[in-house]
């Protein structure tokens, strides 16, 4: 089947765009990626079998992609490239990429009645609410959550089939928009196996942290993520760890605002800001770690995904610390290979981390436990085969 992924960005990184498409491609299928460029001499290429088609945009275009679902500007300029990808490569069947290009490509679709998959990574309507832009004037007064979310719900009636990343989610969704369960199927975010298999560890950064108690964050650093909580809880832990030290491994617009936090609280020795690092590192700060975190505040987009984010640091048999936020605390509590705490709660954050510096063999056995449920079942060789049954049965 030749199926035409449609991508609202730059091509690559996205990690899971790529791996459904390798899976597909393994199965026989061909897969033509749609996606934009900024750079007139970026070209056209194949990407592990991928055929990857860019479309040249520019920043005005970019601006405009927020205004989506408020003006009907950026539906209409990216609707003739869409078509134009649809009818050269002559695509079967479309795989739509979350909803901000979801209305262009339902109107590029509209004479040709392709199958459409609708592959919803994130609540978007819920996610945008936490936007910076939004929190000021003019995006506050011209972006509305509200309309994205009921057109959230359009598209989701539309598309033949919808994909989502957790258990949470489609059950919010079938609740929300009344569509059958048939409809819609869990392809969840996780790891190849080469993650940890292949990993090639730094022995400088093992050995930077051999003397010290590593709270490991990793991944995008956005105050919805609740490194806030963790800053704060450091305060607390230093006077009972002495050698605590809360290394962050990622980045956002917002870093700022956490360290001045940090600085506020005289704590600057206790708390690392690695910047974004490549993902071939994370095994190597995975492994100097003592226990692992995902502090996210509760949110309607929280409560129903979790983070690839647990699984890598599960494949390497570490304890992982998580908010009550519901699709994680259900997964860690399901696993048995962490703690949970309360969201924006530092005092019980710090009480969960001493729990672990305490007791080393319980911090082996949860470790244990997450490993063995990566490899026996959450990894992405075993969760694609949903993917691939969609495409199958289509």
């Amino acid at each position: 089947m030749r199926i035409g992924m449609i991508l609202d960005k730059t091509f690559p990184p996205d990690p899971r765009v790529e791996n459904e498409a390798i899976s597909l491609i393994e199965k026989g299928h061909e897969i033509f990626l749609f996606c934009l460029k900024y750079d007139k001499t970026n070209t056209d290429a194949i990407i592990n079998g991928i055929n990857v088609k860019r479309y040249q945009s520019n920043k005005l275009e970019y601006k405009l992609s927020a205004l989506a679902y408020t003006f009907p500007f950026y539906t209409y300029l990216l609707k003739r490239k869409i078509l134009h990808f649809l009818l050269k490569h002559k695509i079967e069947v479309v795989h739509i990429h979350d909803i901000r290009i979801a209305e262009a490509v339902f109107k590029a679709n509209n004479k040709l009645k392709l199958a459409t998959v609708l592959d919803l990574h994130d609540n978007m309507p819920e996610i945008i609410k936490f936007y910076p832009h939004l929190q000021k004037f003019p995006g506050k007064q011209l972006i509305s959550p509200k309309k994205w979310k009921q057109k959230e719900e359009e598209f989701i009636r539309k598309a033949t089939k919808v994909i989502t990343v957790s258990q949470e989610f489609i059950n919010e969704v079938v609740e929300r928009t009344k569509i059958s369960q048939e409809k819609i199927v869990l392809v969840p975010n996780t790891i190849h196996q080469s993650f940890y298999k292949e990993a090639i560890i730094d022995k400088l950064i093992v050995s930077r942290y051999k003397n010290s108690f590593v709270i490991l964050y990793l991944g995008d650093t956005s105050l919805r993520r609740g490194l806030q909580t963790a800053i704060e809880s450091v305060n607390i832990l230093k006077n009972k760890i002495p050698n605590v030290k809360l290394v962050i491994v990622g980045s956002n617009t917002t870093d700022a605002i956490l360290k001045q936090q940090v600085e506020d609280l005289g704590i600057q020795k206790y708390v690392d800001f690695e910047g974004w690092k490549n993902v071939k590192l994370f095994p190597s700060y995975i492994e100097a770690s003592s226990v692992c975190i995902s502090p996210l505040d509760r949110n309607i987009q929280h409560d129903v995904a979790y983070a690839n984010k647990l699984f890598q640091y599960m494949s390497f048999a570490k304890p992982v610390l998580v908010s009550n936020a519901i699709a994680q605390k259900n997964l860690i509590e399901k696993t048995n290979s962490g703690l949970v705490h309360l969201e924006k709660n530092p005092e019980d954050f710090a009480t969960k981390v001493l729990k672990f510096y305490d007791d080393k063999e319980l911090c082996e056995v949860l470790g244990n436990n997450g490993k063995r449920f990566v490899e026996d079942e959450f990894c992405w060789e075993k969760t694609s085969e949903k993917l691939i049954d969609l495409y199958a049965n289509l």
